[in-house]
């Protein structure tokens, strides 16, 4: 099966400094991760996310969990796009623009 680029999804990421560690979680996928220190945690929420990502390509659950959780491919990187969350002093949110591959047969 051969890729192609296929656009981009845009994901949330929320940052919480909690019993003395560094939480993140990304909204859309549900991946979670915890360091500590902020570095720490986003190291490994970056890397959480690209392993979720790929093993729903390589699965072929990708395109299902999208229309699940309604994560929204868009055909060009979106330059900014706005987050609703309730406003928290002790949250820091972070947006993520990932490719993602257009699955195509050989």
């Amino acid at each position: 099966m051969n890729k192609t680029q296929a656009g981009f999804i845009v994901l949330t990421v929320i940052f919480k400094f909690e019993d003395d560690v560094w939480t993140a979680e990304c909204k859309e996928l549900g991946t979670a991760t915890f360091g500590d220190t902020i570095q720490e945690a986003e190291r490994d929420i970056q890397e959480a996310i690209l392993l979720h990502l790929n093993t729903l390509e390589q699965v072929g659950e990708r395109e299902r969990f999208f229309r699940e959780h309604d994560i929204e491919i868009y055909p060009t990187k979106p330059q900014m796009m706005h987050i609703d969350l309730p406003f928290d002093p002790g949250i820091l949110v972070s947006q993520r623009i990932e490719p993602v591959n257009q699955l195509v047969c050989a």
